[in-house]
C-alpha cells in the first residue's frame, strides 16, 4: 500500500465498499455536525467524503476541527455506504465515503484570494485576480476538466496520424524571420553580434522542407508565436495540430481531417459528424451569410434584393443599386414584436459595422408592413420580397444597402448578433463545413499592394496560372478552411512546388529578386531538387479544445494564458534585464524603452488581499 494514495479521490464506487484506502489532496470543504465532522477531500480526479468520527478515531478530531481550505492531507480509512438519504447524486463517488483511521496534515495553506469552486467563479473573482494565481485556479474541478479533456484530445489526435502513417517530427523554434503575415517574436544572438533569430509564426517552411526531403506525411504538436493584438481567441504563444502530405489534393487532405474530426466530436461530445462535410465557395459564405466562417446552425440567410430592386422608387436603394452597390435583406423570424428601441440598437450596431444605417419593415400582418419605407415600395416588389424573403405575420425584416463587402460584413454581424439574442443556437448542435476557392491576394487598404491571403507558399488554382502577371485580383488558391459553429479552426492549401510558379509568387507580392534570394532563397533551391506535389493544414489546438470542451475563451483551455495585453500576471513577464544581459545580446534600449522602465519602476506592486477585497 503507498503511504500517500492507493486510489485517486474520484475513483472509490459501490464496488470498493469495505476496502482500506489511502487518499491525498487538498481539503475541499469541511462541515461539522457535532459528534460527526465531514470532509470532502478533492483531487484532479473528484472529490470524497472522508467521515471523522469520535467513535472510530477519537484522537484525530482535535486535529480536524484545526482543519482549513485546501490544506493538503492524506487520510486512511475503510469505505462504507452512504446512509440511506444521504447519497449525493452530483457526484461520481456519492453513494460511499471513507471512516478515517488516520490523518497526516502534509502541508497547511493560507487563506486563498478566492474560493477554490465551481459556484459562479466569475463573480467570487475577476479572472485578472485568478490569472495572478493561477495554480489555484486550476485547482478548480471545471478547470481540471479542462485540463483533462485537453490530454484526451492531444492523445487521440496522435493515434489517429499515427494509424494513417504520419511521423511526428519537431522543428526548430529558433528560425529566420520573413515577412509571412504577423509580426515576430525577435530573439538577439549572443554570437552573432547584430542578428536575431525569430521564433515560428508556424512551421511552414520546414515541413514543406520535409516534404521535399520526403518524409511524405508529416504532422506535429506544434508551438506556434505571434506578436500581434490578442483577442479572446488568440494568444502570443499556442499550439496547431499541424500537418503536411505529399502526393495528395485538396481532398486528400480533408478526407484526413473529417476523420480526425469524426472522431473527436464522438469521443468528446457523443456527437456523430455526417461525412462529407459541405463546401461552400468563399464567394457562397460572403454572399449568403457575409462571413468566411459561417455559423450554419441556424438560417438567417442574407437575401439578395437587387433584381427585385432595380427600378424602386426608394431613392436611398436606388441611388445604391445605380452606383453598383447592393441592397441585402435578413428575414428575423418572428423578432417583428421587439419594441423599436431594439430597432435603434440594431441600428447603431449598423453603423459601428460600417454601415450608413439599417432600415427596417416589422410586419404585423399579410397586408400591414410597419416601416417608413413601406410607402416607397409598389405592390409588385413587395410581393417578390414576400416570396423571395419567406415573409410571414411577426417577421423583422432588416435591410442594408451600400458596397458588397460592407453590406456582407454589416448583415453578417447583425445575423449572429440577432441569433444570440433569440436564442436561435441549440448549444448541443453543432455545424462544420469547408471554405474553398478563396481569393489568393488580397489588397493592403492603404497602399493597395498584393498580399497574400494566407500564405506566399500557397498555390493558385491551375486554370488561374496565366492570370498570376496580368490580373492577380482574379486568381483562387487552391486553400480551404475548416469551420465548425461559426469559428474557424483550421487552415491550409495546396503548395507551391514548382521554383518558377514560387518566384511569380513572390514577384506579384511585389519582392525585389535581391530580397527573394535574401528571405526565401532556401525555398527556391529546395523546389528546385524535385519537390513532390505537396499541401497540409494546420488546426488551432487551443480554439478547437475551446469549442469541444464549451468553455467561452481560449484563455480558459491553456494551462498558463496571457492576457489580452500579451502578460502574464502570475510571473510578471515580459519583465525587465539587466545591463549585462542586454550586453551579452549586443542590445541598448532607447531613450522611449529606458523612460518606460522608469516609470514601470515607480509603480507600487499590486496588493493581494486588496485585489481580494476588490472582487468580494
Amino acid at each position: 500500500m503507498s503511504r500517500y494514495r492507493t486510489h485517486h479521490c474520484g475513483a472509490l464506487r459501490r464496488s470498493a465498499i469495505g476496502q482500506e484506502v489511502v487518499l491525498s489532496g487538498w481539503v475541499h470543504s469541511e462541515r461539522d455536525h457535532g459528534n460527526l465532522v465531514f470532509v470532502d477531500l478533492r483531487d484532479r480526479e473528484g472529490i470524497t467524503q472522508i467521515v471523522f468520527s469520535p467513535e472510530e478515531a477519537p484522537e484525530l478530531m482535535d486535529q480536524v476541527h484545526h482543519l482549513r481550505s485546501e490544506d493538503v492531507i492524506c487520510v486512511h480509512g475503510r469505505v462504507r455506504e452512504r446512509l440511506e438519504g444521504t447519497i449525493n447524486p452530483n457526484l461520481a463517488t456519492g453513494e460511499v465515503e471513507v471512516i478515517a483511521r488516520t490523518l497526516e496534515v502534509l502541508n497547511r495553506a493560507k487563506t486563498t484570494p478566492f474560493p477554490i469552486d465551481d459556484a459562479s467563479p466569475s463573480q467570487k473573482a475577476g479572472e485578472e485576480l485568478r490569472l495572478r494565481h493561477r495554480y489555484l485556479d486550476l485547482r478548480r474541478p471545471s478547470m481540471a476538466r479542462v485540463l483533462r479533456a485537453r490530454h484526451e484530445i492531444t492523445q487521440v489526435v496522435r493515434a489517429y496520424f499515427h494509424e494513417l502513417g504520419f511521423y511526428e517530427v519537431e522543428t526548430p523554434i529558433l528560425s529566420k524571420s520573413t515577412p509571412e503575415g504577423a509580426r515576430d517574436y525577435l530573439v538577439p544572438s549572443r554570437v552573432h553580434p547584430g542578428k536575431f533569430y525569430a521564433l515560428p509564426q508556424a512551421p511552414q517552411q520546414y515541413k514543406q522542407l520535409l516534404m521535399v526531403a520526403g518524409i511524405d506525411k508529416y504532422f506535429q504538436m506544434a508551438r506556434c508565436f505571434r506578436d500581434e493584438d490578442l483577442r479572446a481567441e488568440r494568444q502570443p504563444e499556442f499550439t496547431q495540430i499541424d500537418l503536411e502530405m505529399s502526393f495528395i489534393e485538396e481532398a486528400d487532405i480533408m478526407e484526413v481531417i473529417e476523420g480526425m474530426m469524426a472522431r473527436l466530436l464522438e469521443q468528446q461530445l457523443g456527437y456523430k459528424m455526417p461525412l462529407p462535410l459541405p463546401r461552400l465557395t468563399y464567394q457562397e459564405a460572403m454572399d449568403r451569410f457575409g462571413s468566411d466562417k459561417p455559423d450554419l446552425r441556424f438560417g438567417m440567410e442574407l437575401v439578395n434584393l437587387a433584381d427585385l430592386l432595380a427600378d424602386t422608387q426608394f431613392k436611398v436603394f436606388r441611388g445604391v443599386l445605380d452606383s453598383g452597390g447592393c441592397v441585402k435583406a435578413i428575414n428575423a423570424k418572428g423578432y417583428g414584436a421587439a419594441p423599436l428601441s431594439e430597432f435603434d440598437r440594431l441600428s447603431k450596431l449598423a453603423q459601428e459595422f460600417g454601415a450608413k444605417g439599417l432600415a427596417w419593415i416589422r410586419v404585423r400582418s399579410e397586408e400591414d408592413w410597419a416601416s417608413p419605407i413601406v410607402k416607397y415600395f409598389s405592390d409588385s416588389e413587395r410581393q417578390a420580397m414576400r416570396e423571395r424573403l419567406n415573409i410571414e405575420p411577426g417577421d423583422l425584416i432588416l435591410f442594408c444597402a451600400d458596397k458588397a463587402t460592407v453590406v456582407n460584413e454589416v448583415l453578417g454581424r447583425i445575423r449572429l448578433e440577432l441569433a444570440d439574442k433569440m436564442q436561435l443556437i441549440d448549444p448541443k448542435s453543432h455545424a462544420l463545413l469547408w471554405v474553398v476557392d478563396f481569393p489568393l491576394f488580397e489588397r493592403d487598404r492603404e497602399t493597395g499592394r498584393l498580399a497574400a491571403m494566407h500564405h506566399p507558399f500557397t498555390s493558385p488554382r491551375l486554370a488561374d496560372l496565366e492570370l498570376l502577371e496580368s490580373d492577380p485580383d482574379r486568381v483562387c488558391a487552391r486553400a480551404y478552411d475548416i469551420v465548425m459553429d461559426g469559428v474557424e479552426i483550421g487552415g491550409g492549401s495546396i503548395r507551391i512546388h514548382q521554383p518558377e510558379v514560387q518566384a511569380k509568387m513572390f514577384k506579384a507580392l511585389g519582392l525585389e529578386p535581391a530580397e527573394i534570394d535574401e528571405k526565401f532563397g532556401h525555398i527556391i533551391e529546395a523546389l528546385s531538387y524535385g519537390a513532390p506535389p505537396h499541401g497540409g493544414l494546420a488546426m488551432g489546438f487551443d480554439r478547437m479544445v475551446m469549442l469541444l470542451t464549451g468553455t467561452d475563451s481560449i484563455r480558459d483551455v491553456i494551462p498558463f494564458p496571457k492576457t489580452q495585453k500579451a502578460t502574464c500576471l502570475m510571473t510578471d513577464s515580459p519583465s525587465s534585464v539587466d545591463a549585462t544581459q542586454l550586453r551579452d545580446v549586443h542590445i541598448d534600449l532607447t531613450p522611449a524603452a529606458r523612460k518606460a522602465l522608469a516609470a514601470d519602476a515607480t509603480k507600487v506592486p499590486n496588493d493581494p488581499q486588496a485585489m481580494v477585497e476588490s472582487n468580494e
